[in-house]
């Protein structure tokens, strides 16, 4: 989908404060009401806007010890990154998980209370998950940049 200038303006507003009014985004834009809805629509329809979600503090909801855990599969064989991928889907605790290139074969985003929990989710979930040949866990000191914005 060919995206315009107003497209990738409404997209940063949109970013910025989804809770925002039709009303608001239209007097920011110079345009309608109407034409900002129409606008939005086709940009759900056509899959740039995949859906809407709150964005939780961590520490308020006791999940701020975050974790980057690399994670190394015994054997790189289709079956064998299929199940993990299977398996790592099923585990809350993970927000994210990047299938890479380089020394690991994935990095997992992990949220859990303190490192107690880590300990727990690793001998019980990760670590119970076949085929992984070894991990290495880096621990989160403080968040330099969190976003969710995609620059356009």
């Amino acid at each position: 989908m060919k995206l315009d200038q107003v497209d990738v303006n409404l997209l940063n507003l949109l970013q910025a404060d989804s809770k925002q009014t039709t009303k608001a985004f239209a007097s920011t834009l110079g345009l309608s009401s109407t034409a900002v809805y129409e606008r939005i629509k086709r940009l759900e329809r056509n899959g740039v806007i995949r859906k809407y979600v709150a964005l939780i503090d961590k520490s308020k909801v006791d999940r701020d010890f975050t974790v980057l855990c690399h994670v190394k599969l015994i054997q790189h064989i289709k079956e064998n990154v299929e199940q993990f991928e299977r398996e790592v889907l099923k585990l809350e605790e993970v927000s994210e998980c990047f299938h890479v290139s380089g020394d690991y074969d994935y990095i997992l985003k992990i949220h859990v209370r303190d490192m107690q929990a880590y300990r727990e989710f690793m001998v019980t979930k990760l670590t119970a998950i076949q085929n992984i040949g070894s991990t290495q866990s880096s621990f989160v000191i403080s968040e330099v940049k969190q976003t969710t914005a995609i620059s356009l």
